[in-house]
């Protein structure tokens, strides 16, 4: 896959993809737009102020943003809790792109810059363990291969951060099968979060029996979605119509 990487405007790097004609990240923005829909949107960072573990399962690695985030707030926060962070990539990028990267303006802890370049130069195929950072007690679970092969053990996750290719490109991951599955994976309070806000991805997210809300979006775009598992989780949000959502998909009126 022919990867090119470029600045986003906030100074952090992403990457566009020539098969599947799209940036990894919002190029408005990329480490600003990640913390605001996987960390502040969907109360991570508040779950972090009273959690004694956190277990995150992401779908889509990509240049590894959103596991250095995560690094840098419970560094900054000095937060020791036990982490395990799985993700999925069904294309990694080499060594020498992830040298490249530069997310210098987020990352303050310098040393973090320097993980990402080894964790691509030992990744292999299949499910690869991580404990790349020597001071925090954070595990990666990076498998290597397609969300369909994605088969962990005992795998509860509190956070999901829903981050592959949009559904006009790669529709297989935004649907019923995938939503159920990662119900499959998640613990009873989950919040699943997405910088997505696609009617059918939310239809799809509903016939899987989660409950589904919207919210404001960031950096040019007008909303991203949040669900959970649990109602309660999503009070402060406006939810969308799930029965209706969920027959719509199930119907194929969205088809």
């Amino acid at each position: 896959m022919s990867l090119t990487i470029h600045s986003t405007k906030d100074g952090s790097s992403t990457l566009y993809s020539d098969q599947f004609s799209q940036f990894y990240h919002n190029p408005n923005g990329a480490a600003t737009e990640s913390l605001y829909v996987f960390f502040q949107t969907s109360g991570l960072i508040k779950f972090l102020e009273e959690a004694s573990s956190l277990t995150v399962l992401e779908v889509g690695f990509g240049t590894g943003l959103n596991f250095l985030l995560l690094a840098e707030i419970l560094k900054k926060q000095q937060i020791s809790i036990p982490v395990k962070f799985y993700s999925i990539e069904a294309f990694p990028v080499d060594r020498e792109t992830a040298k490249k990267f530069d997310f210098k303006d987020h990352i303050k802890h310098q040393e973090l810059n320097q993980v990402l370049p080894e964790i691509f130069k030992k990744l292999e195929t299949g499910m690869n363990v991580f404990k790349p950072i020597d001071d925090l007690d954070i595990e990666l679970n990076l498998f290597y291969g397609t969300f369909e092969n994605f088969k962990p053990k005992d795998l509860q996750a509190d956070f999901i951060f829903h981050d592959p290719f949009s559904p006009a490109v790669n529709e297989e991951l935004w649907n019923l099968d995938t939503f159920t599955k990662l119900r499959s994976f998640s613990k009873p309070e989950a919040v699943l979060a997405t910088y997505c806000a696609a009617s059918k991805a939310r239809g799809a997210m509903c016939a899987a029996e989660w409950f589904v809300a919207k919210a404001q979006g960031a950096l040019g775009k007008r909303e991203i979605t949040v669900a959970s598992l649990s109602e309660e989780k999503l009070t402060f949000l406006k939810r969308v119509n799930g029965k209706r959502l969920a027959h719509r998909y199930k119907t194929g009126d969205f088809d």
